[in-house]
């Protein structure tokens, strides 16, 4: 069926095909029309030659604030060469769009999405870094927040100023009633920001649905107008030359009475249309679906191969699953998720080990129960394990939003400082130092061969501990996660030069992993993934295919050797004799057995394709 018929028959599935819903899908069809025509020429040949590039083995991404990393948008022109030097191919450049003045959910409650935030410098900057990026083979994914704009937005000011059209493209009440019966089923988001799930404005006599905060007004997406106009920002976006989009808050986008107004089925309609229209405009974009919810919702909104929404979604579980390998030196969660859910073919992850936000420790509790082990009581090792308060522990996190009704907390800190670096230079242990190093050379070697996209928080690459400094700063002091969004150090980074220095070591050893992983097709993002239970929980270990050719990698979360039997191994692989692409090591799967070093790991092809 052709793809505007389909864009059609979705449409009126979720507007229906009255006067008013007809007439807003002839606008919508002028909007794809308009931003179609509008595309730059160098755009258009991507569109024809480039529309899964992010399945490829070279996407390798970097997430950052660019105030914090470079200062400005111009002042990230100097840093290109940065991105090149380690292979990064995408950066994601954390909120830019122009934000509320004061507080803004951190640049999430945005007032204008045309508009860049001054802070960082003007749209002509912001053209000017997509063009030299794209230049030089790097994307750019940047955030579209879809669920709620701030209240300063256009549409939220003329509502406020009492302009009936526009409080149709809010969710607003003149009573208590319906918002009361919302919250008898509405989850709230911040309990303690934001209670409740609505905030009245005594100018209009108005509750106002306000999921996040009372400066984030919740679109109305039953009227179609809403639809067209957040597709028309998007469209606009993606012509700037933006070739990631990460869409926002999702499963909040529709709201029913009575429901949870979590992950409703017409959400789903209208993320096929998002799919869809983009298609048409600009296949070469992607859609990054932000989704933090079960992950048995999550993977829905990839949508199926007949019928695709997003092409990638955030693996937020995966970060929990190697945070909780490390700390109990057991791999079989890693390995139970990993076989858990099959992607659409056209499908993919976002794989990260760290981010800008805190670690929130959700994971599967029906396998934790399957290990013998209470939920409840896992969860609270994990708090404290890495919050660095638990008998042994290697991390030096910090607790976050602690609640003492359920001792529920969640965890800050960077990578290096989770992973044991920070505490072993504050006691000097060498030993203990070198550990660390192992363990996040093999975090990363992880996120790098496991299926899907790889990214990077900036920073990470050079080994960055927790920074206190934001403590002097008494407008960061009440958020704990400044503590590992720091500015760049650029000077530790020059160390990235230095041998034997730990930014040497960290650097150097991820830019030979990139190397590596751009020259192996079966890491391409198509191409198959089995994760093997070797009956050692110690290690953890994957089977790639590619082309009927098999590779596999083996990772020891242990501080101690371990030996891996080849029983379960073997049946998987295509050939006998393989090496690893890092050391040479060689392995011959007709033993029964080899051995793995402490927190060693392993990249493996045939011997005969080397």
């Amino acid at each position: 069926m052709d793809r505007i018929e389909l864009i059609r028959q979705l449409y009126a599935k979720v507007y229906g095909s009255d006067g008013r819903a007809v007439q807003a899908f002839e606008q919508l069809l002028g909007l794809m029309e308009s931003a179609k025509s509008g595309r730059k020429e160098d755009l258009r040949r991507l569109d024809k030659t480039n529309t899964n590039g992010y399945f490829s083995q070279d996407s390798i991404g970097m997430t950052l604030y660019v105030d914090l990393f470079a200062g400005d948008l111009k002042k990230m022109l100097k840093k290109i060469d940065y991105f090149k030097e380690l292979g990064v191919t995408y950066l994601h450049l954390m909120p830019l769009l122009k934000p509320r003045d004061g507080e803004n959910d951190g640049g999430y409650a945005v007032e204008d999405y045309r508009r860049i935030d001054p802070r960082l410098g003007t749209m002509d900057d912001f053209i000017a870094l997509l063009d030299a990026l794209r230049k030089e083979n790097i994307g750019v994914c940047i955030d579209y927040v879809v669920n709620h704009v701030a209240r300063e937005h256009a549409w939220a000011q003329a509502a406020l100023a009492g302009d009936p059209e526009m409080q149709e493209r809010f969710i607003l009440f003149d009573t208590k009633e319906m918002p009361d019966r919302y919250n008898r089923t509405v989850p709230e988001v911040l309990p303690d920001k934001c209670p409740g799930n609505f905030t009245y404005y005594p100018e209009i006599k108005k509750y106002v649905f306000t999921s996040f905060s009372d400066f984030q007004w919740d679109l109305n997406f039953k009227n179609p107008l809403v639809f067209n106009g957040m597709i028309d920002n998007l469209l606009f976006l993606a012509n700037l030359g933006i070739t990631m989009i990460r869409l926002d808050a999702i499963p909040f986008m529709w709201k029913e009475v009575d429901t949870t107004c979590r992950n409703l089925p017409v959400i789903h309609d209208l993320m096929r249309l998002y799919h869809l229209i983009k298609q048409e405009v600009c296949p070469s974009v992607a859609l990054l679906g932000e989704a933090i919810v079960e992950p048995q919702e999550i993977v829905k909104y990839f949508g199926t191969d007949a019928k695709p929404e997003c092409e990638i979604m955030y693996n937020a579980n995966l970060m929990v699953d190697i945070y909780h390998a490390f700390a109990t030196r057991d791999t079989r969660l890693l390995t139970i998720d990993a076989n858990r859910f099959h992607l659409p073919h056209r499908a993919t992850w976002m794989n990260y080990a760290r981010c800008h936000d805190d670690i929130g420790w959700g994971f599967n509790e029906d396998a934790i129960r399957k290990f013998g082990w209470d939920p409840y009581d896992h969860k609270q090792f994990l708090i404290h394990y890495y919050g660095g308060d638990y008998p042994g522990t290697f991390a030096m996190g910090e607790h976050y939003q602690f609640n003492p009704a359920t001792m529920d907390a969640r965890t800050n800190g960077t990578l290096a400082s989770l992973l044991g670096l920070e505490k072993a230079l504050k006691k000097k242990e060498l030993y203990r130092q070198e550990e660390a190093i192992r363990r996040i050379h093999l975090t990363h070697a992880f996120i790098l061969a496991y299926r899907g996209i790889p990214l990077i928080y900036s920073g990470d690459e050079i080994a960055t501990l927790n920074d206190q400094r934001y403590r002097l700063d008494p407008a960061k002091v009440p958020e704990g996660r400044w503590v590992h969004r720091p500015f760049f150090d650029w000077k530790r980074a020059q160390k990235r030069n230095d041998v034997g220095t730990f930014e040497y070591r960290v650097f150097q050893q991820l830019k030979q992993l990139i190397k590596q992983r751009k020259a192996l097709p079966y890491l391409h993002g198509q191409s198959s993934q089995i994760a093997v239970d070797l009956v050692n929980p110690h290690v953890f270990g994957i089977v790639r295919t590619h082309n009927g050719k098999t590779f596999f990698a083996l990772f020891n979360f242990s501080e101690n050797t371990q030996i891996v039997s080849t029983e379960y191994l073997h049946p998987l692989l295509v050939g006998t004799r393989f090496a690893d692409v890092f050391q040479g090591r060689e392995f011959d799967v007709n033993d029964t057995q080899f051995d793995l070093s402490p927190y060693e790991f392993v990249w493996c092809i045939a011997k005969k394709e080397q």
